[in-house]
C-alpha cells in the first residue's frame, strides 16, 4: 500500500500545490508585497495537504484490489 500511496501523493501534491500557487496569483490580498513569497509557502502547504489525501485515495484503491491476482508479478 506504501507504494500506491506514494504514487497518488506524487500526482496530488502537484495538484494541490498547483491550485494553491493559482489561488495566490489570482488573489492580490494574499500577497500585499510584490515579492510573491507566498508561492513557495502555497506549494508547501499543497504538499502537505496532500499527504492525507494520498492516503486515504491509496486505501480505497488498494481495498478495491486486495485479493487480487495480477499476472507477471511477484509478492
Amino acid at each position: 500500500m506504501f507504494q500506491i500511496g506514494m504514487l497518488v501523493w506524487s500526482i496530488l501534491s502537484v495538484t494541490f500545490a498547483g491550485m494553491l500557487i493559482l489561488v495566490v496569483l489570482i488573489v492580490p490580498e494574499l500577497t500585499p508585497t510584490d515579492d510573491m513569497s507566498a508561492i513557495p509557502i502555497a506549494a508547501a502547504i499543497g504538499a502537505v495537504l496532500a499527504i492525507p489525501a494520498a492516503y486515504f485515495v491509496a486505501r480505497k484503491v488498494y481495498a478495491m484490489t486486495a485479493g487480487r491476482e495480477v499476472k507477471g508479478t511477484r509478492d
